[in-house]
């Protein structure tokens, strides 16, 4: 009976999780389709236009890459983070602090450095394949 239980959960989760995801690709596509609008309405790109268009394409590839492989590289969340911050930079920097300024960078910088040393530590250290585990 328990294993019944479990198997009823985790098909359950797994169901509520695919239902997540559409719902987050659905939103990622509206929200792209809605930037687009804006700069046809505005009659010219700015590159905070462009960077969250990029920030949307980021978005839908963790969505196609964790529907594809069943998992979520911790990569693809700091390199939306280092665009994110790279925008906010960018849009309200004239009207930023210097020490507001100088966090957002050494944020960016941080994030940057733990990119490096996940992609470091993957090629260095990397994780058994499955076959291994079951040897």
């Amino acid at each position: 009976m328990g294993k019944l239980y479990h198997k009823l959960g985790l098909k359950s989760l797994k169901a509520i999780e695919n239902f997540v995801l559409i719902i987050i690709a659905i939103a990622t596509v509206i929200a792209i389709g809605q930037e687009i609008g804006h700069i046809i309405k505005i009659g010219s790109v700015a590159l905070a236009d462009l960077l969250l268009l990029f920030i949307y394409l980021e978005v839908l590839a963790m969505v196609a890459n964790y529907v594809e492989s069943g998992e979520l590289p911790v990569r693809m969340p700091l390199y939306i983070a280092i665009v994110a911050l790279a925008r906010y930079l960018i849009l309200d920097m004239k009207s930023m602090e210097d020490w507001r300024i100088l966090a957002i960078s050494v944020s960016t910088i941080v994030l940057a450095g733990t990119v490096i040393a996940i992609r470091w530590g993957q090629l260095r250290m990397p994780y058994p394949k499955k076959e291994d585990e079951k040897l």
